[in-house]
This record gives C-alpha cells, structure tokens and sequence, in this order.
C-alpha cells in the first residue's frame, strides 16, 4: 500500500487549512497515513520570529482568514495562543506548558493509530477561537465526540515522556529531508509542500489508481 506521510503543526494555520482534506484522503484512497506531528516553528526556530522579516505576521493575518473563507472552514484566533510568545518583539518563552501538553496527547493519539483524527479534533478547537480550549474540561469534551479518552492519553503522556520527546525529534529530522515548513505531505517520497498542494497530491492519488471504488 502507497504511505503518506504527514508533517503537521498544531500552531500552524496553514495545518489547520489542510486538516479537512487530509481527513478526506484518508477515507477516500488507499494510502497508509503516517501522521508526523513536529513542534511549532517558535519552538523549532525560537529566533525565527525576532530576525523574520516584519511582513510575515500582518500577511499571514490578512491571508488565512481569506484563505478560510474560500475553503469554507471556521476560524478563529486560538485563545490562548498554544505558544507563549510576544507577538511584538518575537521573544518566544523557554517554557511551553500548552504545546506541551497538546504534544503529549497527540503522540498518545498516534499510538491508537488516530493521530490524524486527534489533529482534526483539536485542531478545529484552537483555530476556531474556542476560549479556554486549552483547559481540561472544554479538552476532554471535545475530544471524547471524536471518541477519545483525554484521561487514557493524558495519563499514556505523563508515562512516556521520554517517547513523546523522541518522537518529534525523529519526525522533525525527517521532515528535513524533504522540506523545513508544513503542512507538508510526503507520497512514497514525493514531497508535496503547503494546503495550497493538496491538489496536487490528490492529482497524483488518483493518477496512481489509488482512489477507493
């Protein structure tokens, strides 16, 4: 069976952008989806905000909620913010207590073999500008109608801790070899990098008789 691998970030609003058609792709066409959550690029590059050129926020805040809008997806600011950084200067904290926490469920996601589905959960809360999203009950709430047990992969998080960190190291290592940026989709080591791609590798799928009958 063809593999696709998927390299995602919960900060990222382009990931968010992607996360209906992944989800659509996995139905629709016989792949095996590998999804490989990385850190966000604040945590990757935490000076990238501070040297980056000062377009690259008011354009991005001007392009995703078009780019929303087009596709027909909510959105909304996540509130708060799963990164603790300053927004004006870059200035990204050493601490991460938020994207921590969402990490270590999500690589307990992985280990059910739903790790997509965990994305597509509690991606649709932070990008839709739920408030509070980040606490436990309005979580658990969320991610027990996609038929998760917060507790179960709250507590498989605290135990393996060491395997959560090990593993977005692993898939931030292998994100490298193709591209530094996400979402990126990777077909049988065709690298299709951006939301605005998914076309493309659905063209591909399909030219490659993947497509369920």
């Amino acid at each position: 069976m063809a593999q696709l691998e998927i390299y995602w970030s919960f900060r990222s609003p382009y990931s968010y952008l992607a996360v209906d058609r992944l989800c659509a792709i996995q139905r629709d066409f016989e792949v095996d989806i590998d999804f490989r959550p990385v850190r966000p690029l604040a945590m990757r590059e935490p000076d990238f905000f501070k040297r980056g050129r000062k377009q690259f926020v008011p354009y991005l805040l001007r392009d995703v909620p078009r780019e929303a809008e087009r596709l027909g997806i909510p959105f909304g600011l996540p509130n708060p913010d799963p990164i603790d950084m300053d927004l004006e200067s870059g200035k990204v904290a050493p601490a991460q207590p938020i994207m921590d926490m969402v990490m270590g469920l999500a690589v307990a996601a992985g280990e059910l073999g739903r790790g997509l589905d965990f994305a597509h959960c509690v991606s649709h809360l932070i990008w839709t500008g739920a408030p509070n999203w980040n606490e436990k009950t309005t979580l658990s709430a969320k991610l027990a109608e996609a038929d998760f047990d917060y507790d179960a992969l709250s507590a498989w998080a605290a135990e393996n801790a060491v395997k959560v960190a090990k593993t977005f190291e692993q898939n931030e290592q292998a994100q490298l070899v193709h591209h530094w940026g996400v979402p990126l989709m990777v077909l049988d080591g065709e690298p299709f990098f951006g939301q605005d791609r998914l076309d493309s590798l659905v063209w591909r799928l399909v030219k490659n008789g993947l497509r369920r009958d």
